[in-house]
């Protein structure tokens, strides 16, 4: 991990994703206190698609929800997790591509 961070900008950029993910429930939160809803599900309430959408599979964290916390601690936990699995791909695909 040493290696990893050794850069002064892939510090900086590390640094980065940690506020956000640190600030993802206060994004959460502003999000419900303005009434923002995701454009694709409002166009889907639009047409009547909602009401026959069936998820195929579910999400690993439906929502950026936790089941059994809180909504601020399991957005955090969500936007960690998220954060973290995409970093280890992209960090995997970068490894493959110096090869």
């Amino acid at each position: 991990m040493n290696g990893l961070v050794s850069d002064s900008w892939m510090r900086r950029a590390l640094l980065g994703l940690l506020v956000l993910v640190v600030l993802a429930p206060a994004f959460g939160w502003a999000s419900g206190a303005v009434g923002y809803a995701e454009p694709l599900e409002n166009a889907a309430e639009a047409t009547g698609a909602a009401d026959a959408a069936a998820p195929i599979a579910p999400g690993l964290l439906p929502d950026y929800a936790v089941p059994g916390l809180d909504a601020p601690l399991g957005t955090l936990v969500s936007a960690a997790v998220g954060t973290g699995l995409t970093l280890a791909a992209a960090l995997g695909a970068g490894r493959l591509l110096e090869r």
